[in-house]
C-alpha cells in the first residue's frame, strides 16, 4: 500500500499518472473538432469520418481487459512502460495514412497497443491510497481524463492549420514520448508497489465471476457503461453539430467546446475530496441530472456564446460520476486490481465506442432528436441512482478474507 513510498514521491507518481492520462485522451479526442476539415481533405462524408472516433476507442477498451491481467501476472510497471512506448509510436505512424481507412486502422492499432496505461494507473492508486482517501488521487486522474478530451479538442484545432493534421499527430507522438523519459524514473518504484499475481484461468474467470455477480458491481459497471456512452455520443457530434448550427469553423469549435474538462482539470481533485467526506451517494444522482440537462439544452439551442458554458455543464456531470464510478471498482477487485480496473475501462472505453456509434445512428432523424433521447435515457438513470447508490457511503467496505468486497455497499 502507500506505506512502500514516501508521501512526496507518491504524490509526484501521481501527477505523473495524470499527465500521461491527459495525453492519451488529448490524442484521444483531438480528431473530434476536426471531423469537417478531414471530411473535406479526403472527399468524405462527415458520417464516414466520425468512424475514426469509435475506431480508436472500441479496440482500446477491449485490449484493456486483455492488459489488466498481464499486469497481474507480469507486473503493472512492466506492462504500463511497454503500452506506453507503443502509443508513442503507433500515434507517430499515424501520420502516414493517405486515406480515411488508413487514419482508421492507424487508430485501431494505436488504441490497441496504448490501452495499458490508463486502467494501469487507475489500479496502482487503488493500491497507492487507502480506499477513504481515493478520491483525490481518482479526481486527478479523471480530471485528466476530462481535460485531455477538453483541451484536445481546441488545442487540435489551432495546431492543424499551422502543421496540418499530420503534423499534429508527430507533436503528440513526441509529447508522449518525453512523457515516457520522465516517468522512468518511477518504474521501480511501481514495481514495488504492486506485486505480481499468480493463478490459473479457473481464477481468472472466477474473478470475473465475483465482480459481475454481486449487486454492487453489476450496477457499478452498468453505469459505467450507460454514463460513458452519453457523454462519447454528445461530445463526439458537438463539433458537427456546432458547425451545422452556427456556422463555425474548426478554430471556432474548440474554442466552443473549450469549457468542456475544465470543471475536472480544475476542481477533479476537489469532487473527489467531497466524495470522501459526504460519500458518492449524494453526489452520483447530482452529476447524472447535470449531464441530463445540458443535453436537453442543446436539444433546445442556445445563442452560440453560451455554448462554452453548456460544455462546462456537461462536463461537470462526467465529473462527478465517473471518477466516482471509479472509487468504487477499486474496492472491488481485492488482490486483483488490475482485471477490476481493466474491466472498468473495458466498459468505459467500450461505452465510448458505442456511443459516438449510436448517436452518429440517430443523425439521420436530427440532432434535436439524438439529444433528446440520449437525455432522456440519461435523465431516467440518474432519478434510478438516488435508491441503487444508497449505500455507497464514505467509510470504507467490508473485506472477506479472500480479498474480495462483499456486497455491503460501502458501508462496514
Amino acid at each position: 500500500m502507500s506505506g512502500a513510498i514516501g508521501e512526496l514521491q507518491r504524490e509526484r507518481l501521481l501527477k505523473m499518472l495524470a499527465a500521461a492520462t491527459f495525453i492519451i485522451f488529448f490524442q484521444a479526442y483531438m480528431v473530434a473538432p476536426i471531423i469537417p476539415a478531414l471530411s473535406n481533405a479526403f472527399g468524405t462524408p462527415v458520417e464516414t469520418v466520425g468512424l475514426i472516433v469509435p475506431a480508436y476507442l472500441i479496440p482500446y477498451g477491449i485490449a484493456t481487459l486483455a492488459y489488466g491481467l498481464l499486469a497481474d501476472r507480469l507486473g503493472i510497471h512492466r506492462v504500463m512502460f511497454t503500452s506506453l512506448a507503443a502509443f508513442v509510436a503507433l500515434t507517430t505512424l499515424t501520420a502516414m495514412a493517405q486515406s480515411i481507412e488508413q487514419l482508421a486502422l492507424w487508430r485501431m492499432v494505436t488504441g490497441i497497443g496504448a490501452s495499458g496505461v490508463v486502467p494501469l494507473a487507475l489500479a496502482l492508486v487503488g493500491r497507492l491510497y487507502p480506499y477513504e482517501q481515493r478520491g483525490r488521487p481518482l479526481g486527478w486522474l479523471f480530471g485528466a481524463m476530462a481535460g485531455g478530451m477538453a483541451f484536445g479538442s481546441p488545442l487540435g484545432a489551432l495546431i492543424v492549420p499551422f502543421v496540418g493534421w499530420q503534423g499534429l499527430f508527430v507533436v503528440v507522438g513526441a509529447a508522449g514520448a518525453a512523457l515516457l523519459l520522465v516517468l522512468l524514473p518511477y518504474r521501480t518504484v511501481i514495481a514495488a508497489t504492486v506485486q505480481p499475481v499468480t493463478g490459473t484461468i479457473r481464477d481468472l474467470f472466477r474473478g470475473y465471476k465475483d465482480l459481475l455477480g454481486a449487486p454492487r458491481g453489476q450496477r457499478t459497471y452498468g453505469y459505467v457503461l450507460v454514463n460513458s456512452m452519453f457523454h462519447s455520443g454528445v461530445f463526439t457530434w458537438l463539433g458537427v453539430y456546432f458547425e451545422r448550427r452556427y456556422g463555425i469553423g474548426p478554430v471556432g469549435i474548440g474554442l466552443a467546446l473549450l469549457g468542456y474538462g475544465v470543471p475536472g482539470f480544475l476542481f477533479g481533485p476537489l469532487i473527489g475530496r467531497a466524495a470522501d467526506r459526504w460519500g458518492r451517494a449524494r453526489l452520483i444522482p447530482i452529476g447524472l441530472i447535470l449531464s441530463a440537462v445540458a443535453a436537453a439544452a442543446l436539444m433546445l439551442g442556445f445563442p452560440v456564446i453560451l455554448a462554452p458554458i453548456i460544455a462546462m455543464v456537461l462536463s461537470l456531470g462526467y465529473d462527478m460520476t465517473q471518477p466516482l464510478f471509479g472509487g468504487i471498482v477499486t474496492s472491488l477487485g481485492g488482490k486483483r486490481a488490475g482485471q477490476a480496473m481493466g474491466l472498468n475501462v473495458f466498459t468505459l472505453f467500450v461505452g465510448f465506442g458505442l456511443g459516438s456509434l449510436i448517436f452518429g445512428e440517430l443523425l439521420r432523424f436530427g440532432f434535436g432528436m439524438a439529444f433528446g433521447l440520449f437525455a432522456a435515457v440519461e435523465l431516467a438513470v440518474a432519478l434510478l441512482s438516488f435508491a441503487l447508490f444508497r449505500s455507497e457511503t464514505t467509510s470504507r467496505p467490508v473485506r472477506s478474507a479472500s480479498g474480495a468486497t462483499l456486497d455491503a455497499g460501502s458501508k462496514p
